[in-house]
């Protein structure tokens, strides 16, 4: 699944768009690798590093949504690794 899909489908991105704008600005990674393309694809396993409302999060992908469903469903999908810190 693309990495741009699965940030809004988990409802970590209130839009697509907004995903693909956050993605491309270089600010996500991928199993500690910086994403450069909103193609880039997301398997289970896969963490996930983001900045969220001021703060850096880590994420284990536990599975693969295929609909962008209710919160509960998406919080299913993934677990915090990495409890959020100040970014700098």
């Amino acid at each position: 699944m693309r990495i741009d899909r699965f940030l809004f489908f988990v409802r970590l991105a209130r839009s697509r768009t907004l995903a693909q704008a956050i993605v491309a600005e270089g600010r996500v990674r991928l199993d500690g690798k910086r994403v450069a393309k909103p193609s880039e694809e997301v398997r289970v396993g896969s963490a996930i590093t983001f900045p969220a409302r001021g703060e850096i999060r880590v994420l284990k992908v536990l599975a693969l949504p295929h609909r962008r469903g209710p919160p509960t469903e998406a919080r299913a999908c993934y677990e915090v690794i990495d409890e959020a810190r100040p970014a700098t």
